[in-house]
């Protein structure tokens, strides 16, 4: 009886013991939310090339934005078009993701119809991107919109192999964007790694590539790392957001961004990750002081 007293005690005071330390973490977890991994202070390694999505920082003039990310060490700004790639240009940062012609995300290269509007609209843009020294251009599948995924995997091939020839001529990469089909693009078709590495085997060229938005396929079908260590010789750019939300990339989601990140570095990947997260603060100050943040948590 005593020995079993005794076993009771001490299965009691480990249980008391571990359950005070997983209270310790989950404290934690919740009370350094605005903390980082790496201090903001410690300058970066130099592995991964940052950058920051124009788009998300909307309510800071490119002016502004610019100045601060030079500051905090960015090489570039993202998704930005020819009428702002010379405020870029004054900072020494690049466009490291141009924007497309102002062809909206659901219309897309897997509709035939719209292929006569895309080749003019791609047509134009390839030269300039290239004549202002860029690579980078982005592009999009479209909706489904009733077509299956082989279809419109056949109907991308169609239009893209058009204008690729031009793309090859002035060494640009069209690059189109893994997008979630859940919650924020209902519909869209490009929205599962295996269908973009189709749609690059297919083409067969060095200037189609995919750009991997964690977040979105964190969303869509997960398995992050797996994925980018078997496909990344498709992958020529990378967006970052935390899950769920779509906020700062912190302790306080479910995605663990140094380990993504090492595994990003760990493949030799040498282009650009850029934040794409929508900061929950509103004031200026505090959202440059969070994309500080971020940057550094993707710092490995």
């Amino acid at each position: 009886m005593k020995s079993s007293q005794n076993r009771r005690s001490a299965i009691k005071n480990i249980l008391a013991g571990t359950g005070a330390v997983a209270a310790a973490g989950t404290l934690s977890a919740f009370t350094s939310s605005t903390t980082t991994i790496n201090p903001v202070s410690k300058k970066l390694k130099g592995n991964i090339n940052h950058a920051v999505c124009r788009w998300c920082f909307s309510n800071i003039d490119l002016e502004t934005l610019c100045i601060e990310a030079k500051k905090m060490g960015m090489k570039a700004i993202d998704l930005i078009g020819p009428d702002e790639w010379e405020i870029a240009k004054k900072h020494g940062l690049d466009s490291s993701m141009c924007n497309g012609p102002g062809v909206a995300i659901t219309n897309g290269w897997n509709d035939l119809k719209k292929h006569e509007s895309l080749i003019a609209s791609y047509s134009d843009l390839i030269p300039k991107v290239a004549a202002a020294g860029y690579k980078n251009l982005i592009c999009f599948s479209g909706n489904r919109e009733g077509k299956d995924d082989v279809t419109g995997l056949e109907n991308c091939v169609i239009g893209l192999k058009k204008i690729l020839p031009l793309a090859e001529k002035h060494g640009v990469v069209l690059i189109m964007e893994l997008l979630n089909s859940k919650i924020n693009h209902k519909d869209y078709q490009c929205d599962r790694t295996d269908w973009g590495v189709a749609l690059c085997k297919k083409l067969g060229s060095e200037n189609f590539k995919l750009l991997y938005d964690i977040y979105h396929m964190q969303i869509d079908e997960g398995d992050v790392i797996a994925t980018i260590k078997k496909n990344n010789k498709y992958i020529a750019h990378y967006h970052v957001a935390g899950v769920p939300g779509r906020h700062e990339p912190n302790d306080t989601q479910e995605l663990y961004y140094p380990a993504i990140m090492k595994a990003i570095k760990d493949t030799g990947f040498k282009g650009y990750t850029a934040q794409e997260y929508l900061p929950i603060a509103k004031e200026q100050d505090e959202q440059i002081a969070s994309l500080k943040t971020s940057m550094m948590i993707c710092d490995v």
